[in-house]
């Protein structure tokens, strides 16, 4: 009879052996190949490889882990039956609290809320500041502000005066609730410049007593003044958000006299995920000039410009577009320099940005439009020099179309590139005033040294870089630069706009006492024209326009500061440290090398 449980276990001896020489066998072939690759110079064989191997895995044999048991008598597994008993056990073990671990917390600079500035230079340079304000027992907020800086001039190789001062005083009072914030201003602003920048070749070939008449005759001073009366609200839980108001009354020594008024309401509301926002705008401007440049009549000028800005916001996950316009009116008929009539103007304004990577990468676009509101005002505080004789008008910008990538390098460092096309009608240039010994016109002004206002079309086509870097908290630096192109319709030259512009800055504090920061600017090249005499024998003299080419420049300031106390600050301060003579306008020479010492201190009441 053949039994089952024999041939099992005559089955299971025979794999073992099986395995056993198996194992042998690959023991004895692995050391085998160690003994060869021990013997490194075996010689070199060439196989030619006829059929491509190609391996296969036979089937093999394997134990099961859990074999099938196929005998009858198995017997069933009987049930266990088991209980746990169980008793406390006391444990005296007690756990230690736990404990933060100490912070050592930097100290918190204390913040005041007035200060004062006096300082002191070369060429008789003065600045003084001091801002206070005062929080009042009802919650609002009362405050003032005065500045003054002042040079006695001193300008290298200037025969006529070209000291400076500018003075001013603010005063504001406000409050804040749950609902609104207000505030309102007050404001009184005093400016005294010297028209200096008389061409040499008027004087130098003179005779000294000839010289002396023709210097004593022109006074150069001017006097600007300007009264302001302004303030703003803002609603917190309203589709009106917020209104300013601005009124200004600014004038001059030779009875020039200019009135602005401009209010510009907000409005918001919110309609499921897009946001319509509208800006209103009411900007009204008057004013008159005593005399035109050659004296023969008065100039009169204003505009009111109505304007009305309907944006809608609209934002999904990495893409942000608002889409708009602007829609304006000039009530004001064409002047004879200006072919900006009394209509209606219609410009794009819609910019969007998209989050390609976060942060790190973020591309915008814009086209946008305006009509831009120009004043006596704005023209002297770009232009100190200009003169009381040009008709202001508004400029048409019919579109300023860019695209740009702004964003992240680093944690610490940014940057920002742009490229835009504008497109302006009526756009304002400085040029220089020609000089003419028969004008009847014997004002400080009438002698070729000052600038007036021209308009024509300009189309610029600009790049734009910028790169910063916050190393650590106590150290950055940052650069930017700006290169531009003009097309201009009538003039000869896009007047006094230079072809490039560059500046630098680096801050850096050494400790809590000390500290530094430079700045450093380049312009480039611009073009104006200046009166040049003839060389005929005549008398008088004849004068003719000749294009000047004014060079580019750099300058570099610095300041260093010590900090005596939380209250008490020194600094030193530096300007033009390259010593450079350059001119911003032409034959307006700037002061040399200046410096400055002076202090801070800051209390509260």
């Amino acid at each position: 009879m053949y039994n089952k449980k024999n041939s099992s276990q005559f089955y299971n001896a025979d794999s073992l052996l099986s395995i056993r020489l198996f194992s042998i066998c690959l023991l004895f072939g692995f050391q085998i190949a160690v003994a060869q690759k021990k013997d490194e110079n075996i010689g070199t064989e060439v196989v030619n490889v006829v059929k491509a191997y190609s391996p296969t895995i036979s089937d093999a044999f394997k134990v099961k882990e859990t074999p099938v048991l196929t005998d009858e008598d198995n017997s069933k597994k009987e049930a266990i039956q088991y209980s746990i008993f169980s008793f406390p056990v006391a444990s005296t073990f007690t756990p230690a609290k736990g404990k933060s671990a100490a912070v050592e917390n930097a100290t918190k600079e204390k913040l005041f809320s007035n200060y004062a500035t006096l300082a002191a230079g070369t060429y008789g340079t003065i600045n003084a500041e001091l801002f206070a304000t005062k929080t009042l027992k009802n919650g609002d907020y009362v405050g003032a502000m005065f500045r003054h800086l002042s040079s006695q001039g001193g300008v290298k190789d200037v025969v006529l005066d070209n000291n400076f001062s500018n003075t001013s005083l603010d005063a504001t009072y406000g409050g804040k609730s749950n609902k609104l914030s207000w505030n309102g201003d007050l404001g009184y602003q005093r400016q005294a410049y010297n028209w200096y920048g008389l061409e040499p070749l008027f004087y130098e070939n003179l005779v000294p007593t000839d010289k002396d008449i023709f210097l004593g005759k022109i006074n150069p001073k001017q006097v600007y003044q300007n009264i302001y009366l302004g303030g703003k609200i803002a609603l917190i839980e309203s589709a009106f958000k917020e209104a300013t108001l601005k009124f200004s009354h600014f004038s001059d020594s030779y009875a020039s006299a200019e009135n602005r008024l401009v209010i510009k309401p907000a409005a918001q509301f919110e309609i499921s995920d897009i946001k319509l926002k509208t800006n209103f705008v009411f900007d009204y401007l008057s004013g008159s000039f005593d005399n035109d440049y050659y004296n023969s009549t008065s100039l009169k000028y204003g505009s009111t410009i109505l304007g009305i800005q309907p944006t809608f916001n609209y934002f999904k996950k990495e893409l942000s577009i608002n889409f708009g316009l602007g829609i304006y009116y000039n009530s004001l008929p064409q002047t004879e320099i200006s072919d900006v009539k009394s209509k209606l103007f219609i410009y794009p304004n819609i910019t969007g940005s998209f989050n390609v990577v976060g942060d790190l990468m973020i591309a915008y676009a814009g086209l946008e439009g305006e009509l831009k509101q120009n004043s006596y005002q704005d023209f002297a505080q770009e232009n100190f020099f200009m003169s009381p004789t040009s008709a202001v008008s508004p400029t048409d910008q019919k579109y300023d179309l860019y695209v740009g990538l702004k964003g992240k390098l680093s944690n610490t460092i940014a940057y920002n590139v742009r490229g835009s096309f504008k497109n302006e009608d009526n756009k304002a240039l400085f040029k220089n005033n020609s000089y003419d010994p028969l004008n009847t016109n014997d004002s400080g002004y009438a002698f070729g040294n000052s600038f007036g206002v021209i308009y024509d079309k300009v189309k610029t086509l600009s790049f734009f870089g910028e790169l910063k870097a916050d190393f650590t908290k106590n150290f950055s630096v940052g650069v930017n630069g700006t290169l531009n192109s003009y097309a201009i319709q009538d003039e000869q030259e896009a007047w006094n706009l230079p072809a490039i512009q560059l500046s630098s800055f680096v801050d850096y504090t050494f400790n809590s006492k000390w500290y530094a920061n430079a700045k450093v600017f380049f312009v480039g090249q611009r073009k104006d024209v200046v009166s040049v005499p003839s060389l005929a024998d005549v008398f008088p003299p004849m004068y003719y326009q000749e294009i000047k080419t004014l060079n580019s420049y750099f300058d570099l300031n610095a300041q260093v500061g010590y900090k005596h106390s939380d209250r008490l600050t020194f600094f030193f301060k530096g300007n033009n440290l390259a010593n450079q003579n350059y001119q911003r306008w032409v034959n307006y020479p700037v002061q040399g090398l200046q410096v400055m010492l002076g202090a801070n201190y800051k209390f509260d009441f």
